[in-house]
């Protein structure tokens, strides 16, 4: 297991229609380190975005894709998303506000 900090774990975050859907409904979803488990995701949101109180947090392995390029062929790098689900008087995290 890593030894991650919190300010390590958060990547970035996903910003796509569909995930700025589920933002009503207080889920928020980030690309996290791909050795983070959901006890450190849980804590580094809880850190960084003051007033947050994780409800449950749900997350995703990606494999790398197979790329050619001419005959060599080879894979991008494994990815790992999590979709953070707030409870309901958890403040909103403000990163997302201006979207």
């Amino acid at each position: 297991m890593a030894d991650l900090k919190y300010y390590d774990v958060i990547l970035r975050p996903v910003v796509t229609e569909k995930t700025m859907n589920s933002m009503s409904e207080k889920k928020y979803t980030f690309s996290v380190h791909p050795d983070a488990t959901k006890n450190q995701i849980k804590e580094a949101v809880e850190k960084m975005f003051a007033g947050a109180k994780v409800a449950s947090v749900n997350t995703m392995n990606l494999d790398g894709k197979t790329r050619r390029r001419g005959a060599v062929s080879g894979k991008t790098a494994k990815r790992k998303k999590a979709i953070v689900q707030l409870t309901a008087d958890s403040a909103d995290i403000e990163i997302f506000s201006g979207l």
